[in-house]
């Protein structure tokens, strides 16, 4: 029995809701070297006009959302509302089929040492006697 006050579209709304994540990475699964970690930035690889059709939608809603610029793994899984493992399967899979461009985590810098640091300053509180 249906409630008169519920129109269709909410009933898709919460139908959106029941799809298991297996279904939308079509039971894939990432591998052990896996290179998305929440700060890797994505982008897309090829024109608009280039990508093929036979992409689920979440994965042309991923390309689209990556299309204006790079985002961080979490931002597209932020956005797209779905689970970070499903978000990474598919930004593996974008990226095997040459969809996606990556772009790694800066490393962190090392430390300078400090007699460099004092040399430095020395040299220029010379230059500025």
């Amino acid at each position: 029995m249906t409630d008169p006050g519920r129109t269709e579209p909410e009933f898709e709304t919460e139908a959106g809701a029941l799809v298991r994540p297996y279904v939308i990475t079509r039971g894939r699964d990432l591998l052990d070297d896996n290179e998305f970690t929440l700060i890797t930035l994505v982008t897309t690889a090829t024109d608009e006009r280039q990508r093929p059709q036979r992409l689920s939608p979440e994965e042309q809603q991923v390309l689209e959302m990556c299309s204006s610029g790079y985002l961080s793994v979490a931002e597209i899984a932020a956005h797209s509302q779905l689970p970070l493992g499903v978000v990474k399967v598919l930004l593996s899979s974008l990226a095997e089929g040459g969809y996606l461009i990556t772009r790694a985590q800066v490393p962190p810098a090392r430390i300078a040492h400090t007699t460099l640091l004092q040399e430095v300053l020395d040299g220029l509180r010379a230059l500025a006697v």
